[in-house]
């Protein structure tokens, strides 16, 4: 028993999981640059003729085009340069990489660092980003140093996940848990450019913004807002006039309400229309889903209690995944940092134990070689199975949040 414990202790320490963070974004690196690239050829099966690139018309124009096993990288890397030349950022370029690049033009500019590295240290540099981000961000939860780090142990698979895909979303989960850290701290201005930068990588990390219901200095919180809003919408106008910046917003704003019609995703949307076929009610669904995450904000007699601000971060990481039409696996390291917050903000409990090990099993451990590929690929795959346990979760956590009491306070100390 000595020797197990000495072994948890150092499986367990800080450094040793800083080490796993670090590791885990060179060799997902070093493995995607040396899969190099390969020549697109159509798929056997013919693809949905809905989507805006998986259709037979899009496809067609990338038959023989290299495709990197980077490609991720490639997009946000290229989008820097079709900003200096005055390109639409927000279409095809079958000759550079597959699929569109769907993020801001000031995310362009914050990425052109990176995008005159040689691809293989531009792409560890990246990765090292997006996973020391997250990793300092949940150091900063009020949580025992214990259970800060069997945290970021919980999440260590579903953040490979995010990096092997050369993924933004650990870097936007860090960002909104930031964002609630500063404001814990009393530092708006911090927490406000956490949260315009979360907007500007995905429009979804907008969401973070309520955090300005719970805390003192509002005014302050308005004003640092708008001036990092201007300061980074503008950003772009340094390589690029101020009219063609105006037109690139404009066709962002036309890409994202093409792209909201065109999926389901691993979404509450997707698990209606692969359970029982029910199709055409996506804006209904985001409707109510929008109404249900307000609703426990009107309890504001709870704005104090760190448990209910706590509940609501959680509930914020999930909700941006489970409702949103083009979740993926990768994203699901923002809904996992959700888990987390919720699990580990109070005492555990055997149904928490339960509901914990749940996620971890079908979200974390549903992509894995842990189940073979006739249940992945005729079970979980059309059933949208990954998305299932943080759906439940979810709805336990909003009813958390309804059913607590003003003067309650279940906060574990640190």
């Amino acid at each position: 028993m000595p020797k197990w414990s000495s072994v948890t202790s150092f499986l367990l320490n800080t450094r040793t999981i800083l080490w796993v963070f670090i590791l885990l974004a060179v060799i997902t690196a070093v493995q995607n640059i040396s899969l190099g690239s390969h020549t697109f050829t159509m798929p056997d099966k013919a693809p949905p003729g809905h989507d805006i690139v998986n259709n037979l018309d899009t496809m067609q124009r990338y038959i023989g085009c290299s495709i990197t096993h980077y490609n991720n990288y490639v997009i946000f890397k290229q989008s820097w340069f079709h900003l200096l030349q005055g390109k639409n950022l927000y279409i095809i370029y079958p000759s550079e990489y597959w699929d569109l690049y769907k993020y801001s033009p000031t995310f362009s500019v914050l990425f052109a660092p990176l995008a005159y590295l040689p691809d293989f240290f531009g792409l560890v540099v990246w990765n090292l980003l997006n996973s020391l981000v997250l990793f300092f961000a949940i150091r900063q939860l009020p949580f025992s140093d214990r259970n800060r780090n069997l945290f970021l142990a919980f999440i260590v698979i579903e953040q490979l996940t995010s990096i092997q895909n050369e993924q933004s979303n650990a870097l936007l989960a860090g960002l909104l848990i930031f964002a609630y850290v500063s404001m814990q701290k009393g530092k708006a201005q911090w927490a406000t450019l956490w949260l315009v930068l979360a907007t500007l990588i995905k429009v979804y990390g907008a969401i973070g913004f309520c955090l300005f219901l719970f805390y003192p200095g509002k005014i302050k919180f308005i004003a640092w807002s708008v001036i990092w809003s201007v300061l980074f919408f503008l950003l772009p106008i340094l390589v690029t006039p101020f009219s063609t910046l105006i037109w690139q917003y404009h066709n962002w704003a036309t890409l994202l309400a093409a792209d909201q019609s065109n999926s389901y995703g691993l979404s509450v949307m997707g698990w209606l229309h692969s359970w029982f076929g029910i199709e055409g009610v996506k804006t209904y669904v985001t409707l109510l889903g929008i109404a249900l995450f307000l609703l426990p904000l009107a309890r504001w007699r709870l704005y104090k209690n760190e448990l209910y601000r706590l509940l609501v971060l959680a509930s914020m990481l999930i909700w941006v995944i489970i409702f949103n039409h083009k979740a993926e696996s990768p994203t699901f390291i923002i809904a996992m940092c959700g888990t987390g917050i919720w699990y580990f903000a109070e005492k555990p409990k055997t149904w928490r134990n339960v509901m914990l090990f749940m996620v971890f099993l079908f979200t974390s451990l549903s992509v894995s070689d842990i189940f073979p590929h006739s249940i992945k690929d005729n079970l979980f795959t059309p059933y949208v199975v990954k998305v299932i346990p943080s759906i439940i979760l979810w709805c336990i956590i909003s009813a958390e949040l309804m059913l607590l009491k003003p003067n309650e306070k279940r906060l574990i100390p640190e």
